[in-house]
């Protein structure tokens, strides 16, 4: 397994989107499946967005501070993600607003990643040397193993609330 930091997020954006294209494909009716997909993606997303917090924008942002609106961006869409997952995770499937909160979740989710990918991973993979990135990429491993995954735990919550008053 790579330690690279960029390798490391992009694996996690492949289980994500892979959750995503099951959950779209999963009939409606299917409610007790859709709601255990949705406790995956949940489950995902708490992790990832813990990590990218904690580990990869504050050690971007200190590296590249000319990053710094992008990470701020990054920042406030984990948020709206955040919110959206709390509410998901607060509602029963049978909720007749699931589908669409989390068909919006997905739709953010998707945007944000595709902004990584696209625009901001290779500004990073340019600026950062490539020891960086394996070092910021083993602090997210290690850091993995207490990373909340859910996100009603109280260190998704202290994300959720850091990035308001932040």
């Amino acid at each position: 397994m790579s330690t690279d930091a960029i390798v490391i997020l992009k694996e996690d954006h492949k289980k994500i989107r892979k959750l995503f294209r099951d959950f779209e494909q999963c009939s409606k009716g299917a409610r007790a499946t859709r709601g255990k997909i949705v406790d995956q993606i949940l489950e995902e997303l708490t992790i990832h967005t813990y990590l990218e917090n904690e580990v990869m924008y504050p050690a971007v942002r200190n590296l590249m501070p000319d990053l710094e609106d992008d990470v701020l961006e990054s920042y406030e869409e984990h948020h709206v993600a955040d919110l959206l997952c709390m509410e998901l995770a607060a509602m029963s499937p049978e909720d007749e607003h699931f589908d669409a909160k989390t068909t919006v979740l997905i739709e953010n989710v998707t945007h944000h990643i595709e902004e990584e990918e696209q625009e901001w991973f290779p500004k990073v993979r340019e600026g950062v040397g490539r020891k960086e990135l394996q070092m910021i990429g083993e602090a997210m491993i290690a850091k993995r193993d207490e990373a909340p995954r859910k996100p009603t735990q109280p260190s998704a919550l202290k994300k959720a609330i850091d990035a308001v008053i932040a």
